[in-house]
């Protein structure tokens, strides 16, 4: 009689699998014609001081097919890609580009001034500027020393002195 010896790692890469299988039978593959889409939107946003910068790849889409609304600090985006008809003799072997209707909304940090925004397409990017509303931009708040006491160097006018302690040099 033969032992075979234990290996864990045996039993990881058969849970991995499972795991695998689970999980690629629960997706569905999107269908041709399928719509509300919001997996097809990859977007970005960043912040500057006073606004939000909105990037959004739109491959295929026609500016006058896209809607831009903000309701006070959401903005939702709708897009729509016209399908190409098939043509007589041709047999589709692969088809991964999505078409149809796309939406994507996002809470904005702060409330922006819509009335303001503006939105540019260029080479299927969608780029949004959103000014942000004066209560909602930073402010600067100067920093004055704790209790009152003056910063080194300064005179407290209180008739003490200020002694300078000498810094430690790493030499």
């Amino acid at each position: 009689m033969s032992s075979q010896r234990w290996d864990p790692m045996r039993e990881i890469v058969t849970l991995r699998d499972a795991m695998n299988s689970m999980l690629e039978d629960s997706f569905v593959r999107p269908r041709a014609g399928m719509t509300a889409m919001t997996s097809g939107m990859a977007m970005d946003l960043k912040e500057t001081g006073d606004t939000f910068i909105l990037e959004i790849v739109l491959p295929g889409v026609k500016p006058e097919n896209v809607d831009i609304s903000v309701l006070n600090d959401t903005l939702r985006v709708k897009a729509e890609s016209t399908d190409e008809s098939e043509r007589e003799g041709e047999n589709w072997l692969l088809r991964e580009r999505r078409h149809g209707r796309f939406e994507r909304s996002i809470t904005l940090p702060a409330s922006v001034k819509a009335d303001d925004a503006s939105a540019d397409f260029e080479n299927g990017i969608l780029r949004i500027v959103l000014p942000k509303s004066e209560g909602q931009r930073p402010r600067t708040i100067p920093v004055r020393s704790a209790h009152g006491l003056p910063e080194a160097g300064e005179s407290s006018g209180s008739g003490q002195e200020t002694i300078d302690v000498p810094q430690h040099s790493g030499a």
